[in-house]
């Protein structure tokens, strides 16, 4: 059972990461209208007597039966039941009859339509052609398979040769509809796309037999689809061990708070998950709101007792919901009592870092800034530099770029790019005169070596920001390694020559120590994922604390995480244990009195505290200590620490660790309601392959151009030139 419990302590903590009535004719005779309204009234008499006395709960449970699992009965409508009824057609027997305002209507079993159903006043055209072409009718489902489906030849190009590879497959209309909705949510693409003329046409060149559906009837399936996923998603998280969340914020337009929940864990195949499970807007964010609102959906999600960790950025509001959820998981259970419960989000602390160090740098940043914001707003200085980069001999292929003000990494890379083409600048006249404020001037040379050494010295943090904010790959085993990474970048620079880059790095100093210079404020399972990284053990964990606080209490601190861990492997060990007979070696036999007395309590943690020491002869050593005593695993194999850990260390995706402002939604979703952005957004996330880059909607300039070129000299190698028109075969 050890075994078990040191597999199970680690798959937990390496996951820390929705027809009208026909009218009588005018032309009746009186008498005949007095029969109809005689009947009329006889009939919704009749009517009402029947409904007089509701239904009994029996009547009621009988009713829902005959239904899918998926329908319910509507609150407050007065269905009638064994009702003796003249109609003998098969297909009256997929409708439910009820009484609304004295009339009779037929409501659809397998969806929300109904229909008039008086058979005095009303046809019922309608009711039967609903009925054979209602597509929740398991019945027309497989009326389906052989009615819209149509064999067709088709012709897929090899991805390894130029050969064309001829096939045939069924084109089914319902699989056509199902990928229109996935595209209409994967590709975030407004309702009305289905409406547009460029759309519409390009279906009927490529399937004229597909109906497109309204924008209305894409809404009402997209929403389908999103609760449809959401079972899925429910199901999952019964199988699951522990869950880690996430926190993010995103704003509308109209100025609405959003609150991203995701969860990250770890499935039974051993795959790392990660699932946005919420998004609503939040009225307050005061972290008792917050707080209530994430336990609202965990305990939806029957997650509740499941939580382990919560990452979030440093806001005093985010402290007070991880002590609202704190009080929770204590109620609930969780590992470790919920105490290290709160995990604060790196990428944030990093961010907050770098931003201190920037500021020192203010004016020759501005400067390049300045230099690229000239040449970038007129086409003719854009020629003109082209032509000096091809004068200078210049090899590259990349283009000036503006950064963005809330994004360091933007700026980053426009400094990194700009300085290649250092030699270019100097040959442009730049506007300069003595009117401008002092970052307003042309870059120096002197701006160009702070330039330099500023693209050095951040390089390394992009490359870290970038490492620890992965959310499809394992980081919690990165945390500490990380962190110290920084911490001796830093000490480095703190004795640069350059002053101005000595104090950057000092003030940058001082913003790291109020984060991580005090132990106590780190979240211990860092520690320990560290220590369950098969290339880094116990040994890496003592050699990092020491070279960050110095032999003695590195050493110490060293001791108190593998005490932590033990305590952790202990907990799991109870949790999993099949038996309370402790493991007994094969050289020892002893004959235990199991009957309770005086100091058997005393013999029983004696005996646990000999099965720790090492070296006993007499105990079997728990699966922690064979691993601790292990040499490292070699860094070729084993690579993916996913055996091992999942605690999410930044609270966003890779794509906007970056940013140090809140994410904004898009003029589509900004115009829909709430819960509609939630389905969308949440139901995207689930649909969207793991291995899927995100794909950015700006082209790429340098790109575009080369295309240009070669249409104007008529050249095209793109081998879907050659189109291939063949019949249906039918």
């Amino acid at each position: 059972m050890n075994g078990l419990a040191l597999i199970k302590l680690t798959h937990t903590l390496y996951h820390i990461r929705y027809l009208p009535g026909s009218e009588g004719s005018q032309g009746t005779t009186d008498s005949y209208s007095c029969n109809m309204e005689s009947s009329q009234s006889k009939r919704s008499a009749s009517f009402s007597e029947q409904t007089s006395q509701p239904l009994s709960e029996k009547d009621m449970e009988e009713l829902q039966s005959t239904l899918p699992p998926d329908k319910k009965l509507k609150a407050g409508r007065e269905y009638l039941w064994n009702r003796k009824s003249k109609r003998k057609t098969e297909y009256w027997k997929y409708y439910l009859e009820y009484v609304e305002n004295g009339k009779l209507r037929a409501e659809c079993k397998f969806c929300p339509k109904t229909f008039a159903a008086d058979g005095n006043l009303n046809g019922s055209k309608n009711v039967k052609n609903h009925a054979e072409s209602c597509l929740g009718n398991p019945i027309n489902i497989e009326k389906e398979k052989g009615k819209k489906k149509q064999t067709k030849l088709y012709f897929d190009q090899e991805h390894e040769s130029s050969e064309l590879k001829c096939g045939s497959r069924i084109i089914n209309l319902n699989d056509v509809r199902e990928a229109l909705i996935h595209m209409i949510i994967v590709d975030e693409l407004p309702f009305k796309h289905v409406e547009k003329p460029g759309f519409r046409h390009f279906v009927q060149v490529a399937c004229p037999q597909f109906h497109i559906p309204s924008r209305v009837t894409i809404a009402r399936d997209c929403l389908k689809l999103y609760y449809s996923e959401k079972e899925k998603l429910r199901e999952m998280f019964k199988t699951c061990q522990r869950i880690s969340v996430t926190t993010d914020t995103w704003t509308s337009i109209q100025r609405i708070n959003y609150m991203c929940l995701t969860a990250h864990f770890i499935d039974n195949d051993w795959k790392l998950n990660k699932k946005i499970i919420n998004f609503c807007p939040i009225s307050s964010h005061k972290g008792e709101a917050i707080g209530k609102e994430v336990e609202a959906c965990l305990e939806y999600y029957g997650i509740d007792d499941k939580l382990f960790t919560v990452t979030v950025d440093n806001a005093s509001s985010n402290d007070v919901a991880c002590a609202h959820l704190s009080r929770m998981v204590r109620r609930t259970g969780c590992i470790n009592d919920g105490k290290n419960l709160h995990v604060r989000c790196i990428a944030h602390i990093i961010n907050l870092i770098v931003w201190d160090g920037i500021r020192e740098h203010g004016v020759c940043i501005d400067r390049v800034r300045n230099a690229v914001k000239y040449v970038k707003n007129s086409p003719a200085r854009i020629l003109r530099f082209k032509d000096l980069v091809q004068k200078a001999n210049i090899d590259s292929k990349s283009s000036l770029s503006f950064d963005v003000p809330t994004r360091w990494n933007s700026t980053y890379i426009m400094l990194e790019t700009t300085l290649k083409f250092r030699r270019v600048f100097s040959g442009l006249s730049l506007p300069d005169g003595e009117d401008l404020n002092d970052n307003e001037r042309p870059p120096e040379p002197e701006d160009w070596e702070k330039v330099e050494r500023l693209v050095l010295f951040l390089e390394g943090f992009y490359l870290l920001i970038k490492r620890i904010s992965g959310s499809h790959y394992v980081t919690a085993n990165k945390g500490l390694g990380e962190i110290a990474s920084m911490y001796d970048m830093l000490n480095n620079w703190e004795q640069s020559e350059d002053l101005n880059f000595q104090a950057m790095a000092i003030a940058m100093k001082k913003k790291f120590d109020k984060y991580w210079g005090d132990v106590d404020k780190m979240n211990k399972f860092i520690y320990v994922a560290l220590l369950l990284d098969p290339h880094s053990k116990m040994v890496i964990v003592e050699l990092t604390l020491t070279d960050m606080h110095g032999p003695e209490k590195g050493t110490k601190l060293a001791n108190d995480v593998k005490e932590f861990a033990y305590s952790l492997f202990e907990e799991y060990r109870k949790m999993y244990a099949t038996s309370n007979i402790p493991d007994c070696g094969n050289n020892m036999s002893m004959d235990i009195d199991n009957s309770k007395g005086v100091g058997s309590d005393y013999v029983r943690k004696l005996k646990e505290r000999a099965k720790r020491l090492k070296g006993t002869s007499g105990y079997a050593i728990s699966e922690l200590d064979r691993y601790l005593n292990d040499q490292l695993g070699p860094e070729e194999e084993e690579q993916d620490a996913l055996t091992w850990w999942a605690i999410p260390l930044s609270t966003v995706a890779s794509e906007s660790a970056f940013s140090t402002g809140g994410r904004t939604l898009d003029p589509f979703r900004s115009s829909l309601t709430p819960k509609m952005v939630q389905a969308l957004l949440c139901t995207q996330d689930w649909l969207r392959a793991k291995d899927v880059p995100i794909v950015d909607v700006e082209e790429n300039l340098k790109e575009l151009e080369e295309i240009e070129k070669e249409v104007q000299r008529g050249e095209s190698n793109d081998v879907d030139d050659e189109v291939v028109f063949v019949d249906s075969l039918v």
